[in-house]
């Protein structure tokens, strides 16, 4: 099983979190701040990192972000939990590199199920950031090796979320795919009251395009039906 990091000043969530994991047969590594947390992510290397939002120190945005630059770990998912549930949180977190965000309080069957999914997304990681050849589909040129995409000569740097969500639209480029579709491919799960997860990852890598072909558009937004890629890209 894997090896899994928490990171939480509050002590009996850390308990509750950790037993839960261990009676799934994980191996868990506990730190209470985030200074202490991020030193344990460099030294350890975990499979997965569960970091809370709000800690004394460094904020688990900061962490976040400092695990994303480093070569050993910008590839680890991350799941955020934190009592901040409003929107701009959320966003603010997927900005930092969050894979994934789960308000307090929680139901303990909904985090197993996201670390299972986390975990799941995370084994096909090393295959594909593993493969020398780069792989480009109209404008886009995808570096695997290096979480990046060229778009038009513009180098753009994506989080391991972004990467795979480019990657799926590309592979069905031309196609609408559904929320709960790409929910289904990139996350794992398709849980119908998370569909705001999606859309803010979408929002941020359309933005990320965007600044590379300002006149161009990329994803389409299907109303009522999901996210269409054009490698081509149309005319704004």
């Amino acid at each position: 099983m894997a090896t899994i990091l928490i990171i939480e000043d509050n002590p009996a969530i850390v308990e509750l979190v950790k037993v839960n994991l261990q009676l799934q047969g994980h191996q868990v590594l506990c730190a209470y701040h985030g200074t202490e947390g991020y030193a344990m992510a460099l030294q350890h290397v975990p499979q997965l990192v569960i970091l809370d939002l709000m800690m004394p120190e460094v904020d688990g945005y900061t962490v976040c972000q400092r695990l994303r630059q480093q070569p050993s770990t910008k590839g680890l998912p991350v799941l955020m939990l934190t009592a901040l549930g409003d929107l701009e949180a959320k966003v603010k977190g997927f900005e930092a590199g969050a894979d994934d965000y789960l308000p307090k309080p929680f139901e303990m069957p909904e985090l197993l199920v996201r670390v299972k999914a986390l975990l799941r997304r995370s084994q096909a990681l090393p295959e594909s950031l593993s493969t020398p050849e780069l792989r480009t589909v109209g404008h886009f040129t995808l570096e695997p090796n290096n979480l990046e995409v060229l778009v038009q000569g513009h180098r753009l740097k994506l989080t391991p979320t972004e990467f795979e969500l480019l990657n799926c639209l590309l592979q069905h480029h031309g196609q609408t795919l559904a929320l709960g579709q790409l929910l289904q491919e990139v996350w794992g799960y398709a849980p119908d009251d998370d569909v705001e997860t999606i859309r803010v990852h979408v929002r941020h890598l359309r933005t990320k395009l965007q600044k590379a072909s300002p006149n161009v558009a990329y994803i389409e937004t299907i109303y009522g039906g999901g996210y269409r890629l054009w490698p081509e890209g149309q005319g704004t």
